[in-house]
């Protein structure tokens, strides 16, 4: 039997928040997972491989805040070289 997981539930397995993978899945970095019907609500249905595809992603995301030190850090760098 397939398991589905809601997107809170795959967010835990992730270690990162449920905002952060909606906000992945909404800018396109993170593919969407199929779309279910529970009570008349429609809700975001992850299955397991999908959660290990994302495992896979999120090394490559690049995270605003960390890449924006990162730049300041090598420019400062060069800037000592100089």
């Amino acid at each position: 039997m397939l398991s589905l997981f809601t997107t809170r539930q795959a967010a835990k397995k992730l270690g990162i928040s449920v905002a952060a993978l909606s906000r992945y899945v909404s800018s396109g970095k993170v593919p969407a997972p199929q779309i279910t019907d529970i009570g008349g609500k429609p809700v975001h249905a992850w299955t397991e491989q999908q959660i290990e595809n994302v495992r896979k992603l999120l090394p490559q995301i690049a995270n605003g805040r960390k890449t924006w030190r990162q730049k300041r850090k090598e420019a400062a760098k060069k800037n000592k070289k100089k």
